[in-house]
């Protein structure tokens, strides 16, 4: 079974675990106060052009979403987000348990505008009554959203603009955050991130790390006793530099974005073959995940060799699938894959 279904199907790459090997013996301090998870948040705060921010490595992205959301918001407040966004989809209900609401808009394609935060705000605050209801506290989004596509400079310079002039702080939750960066037609760098969002988070479990995120905090307002947090909601990891070393990894000589362009290159290589086959898309993407809608007596085909993820009935002969690509597929799976398709 060659599998397709998601992007942290295998281990690290191997100059991760080439560090961690290294370094295996070597006695440091815990919690994340060691030399390299010093060393990984110099390099990451250079690439981000933000010397004055914080950076902190956790675990996962649930565990970073729900630490982030709670440590911002008091708790008559509740996050703005995509209907389709993680933390409303994918997280089991895990920023509600922490007593706080998700306050979703609707999308056609994952993404939220600077319009949709104006009415969220403007509607809760000309309710007469509007003290019973939870109160927008910040605005989440993610890039790649959920759904693969990706936002434009100008569409989050215009999300963060009223952020801005709300008091909202603005959360882009970077799980895929490379596969973006690297994908045809992307306009936002890393340095465009840092400067217009408060905290953000640059996923490493899905791009190439063991585990690991790290989050980055740009917002004075918002460092305060994160520590505090992380340590309370058990994302405290007593051996951190595991986490520091694998960012070393990623980011000292580049290793992150070479790897997610491969990513990305090959995804480009399915949605061409399902193109040439005349298969219309669930969703416009140009990253790592692709959504082609297959009839249903087709898809028995493939999935007899190929692992994908089940998204959603179109119609009553047709299915919308993922295909999805990583850091580690390989390019002869992907050519197996491209000619059954040519043959379905």
């Amino acid at each position: 079974m060659i599998r397709f279904e998601c992007d942290y199907a295998e281990g690290a790459h191997p100059k991760v675990l080439e560090l961690l090997s290294k370094t295996n013996f070597e006695q440091t301090p815990g919690y994340s106060v060691d030399m390299y998870c010093e060393k990984a948040r110099v390099i990451i705060k250079e690439l981000c052009q933000a010397d004055k921010a914080d950076v902190h490595f956790l675990v996962g992205g649930t565990q970073a979403n729900t630490i982030v959301i709670e440590s911002i918001l008091r708790p008559h407040q509740g996050a703005v987000s995509a209907e389709t966004g993680h933390i409303n989809v994918h997280e089991t209900g895990a920023i509600e348990a922490t007593g706080h609401k998700v306050l979703t808009v609707p999308s056609d394609d994952g993404k939220i505008t600077a319009g949709q935060v104006m009415l969220v705000y403007d509607n809760h605050w000309n309710d007469a009554s509007h003290e019973h209801a939870v109160q927008p506290g910040m605005v989440y989004i993610s890039n790649p959203t959920e759904n693969g596509t990706l936002y434009t400079k100008k569409e989050l310079t215009e999300i963060s603009e009223v952020c801005r002039r709300l008091g909202l702080p603005l959360f882009l939750d970077g799980a895929r955050m490379g596969y973006g960066l690297m994908a045809e037609g992307n306009d936002l760098t890393l340095q465009d991130i840092a400067r217009l969002c408060d905290v953000f988070y640059i996923g490493g479990t899905k791009v190439g790390a063991l585990f690991g995120e790290a989050v980055v905090i740009t917002n004075q307002y918002l460092k305060k006793d994160f520590r505090y947090m992380i340590k309370q909601h058990g994302g405290m990891l007593a051996k951190g530099r595991l986490l520091g070393i694998q960012f070393i990894a990623l980011f000292e000589e580049g290793l992150y974005f070479e790897i997610s362009e491969h990513a990305d290159r090959l995804a480009m290589k399915i949605k061409a073959a399902f193109e040439k086959k005349g298969y219309p898309f669930l969703y416009e993407s140009a990253t790592n995940q692709q959504f082609p809608i297959i009839p249903d007596e087709k898809l028995e085909v493939l999935k007899k060799k190929y692992a994908y993820s089940f998204w959603n009935k179109v119609d009553e002969k047709r299915s919308a699938v993922r295909f999805c690509t990583s850091w580690a597929t390989r390019e002869e799976d992907v050519a197996l894959l491209v000619e059954d398709i040519r043959t379905l």
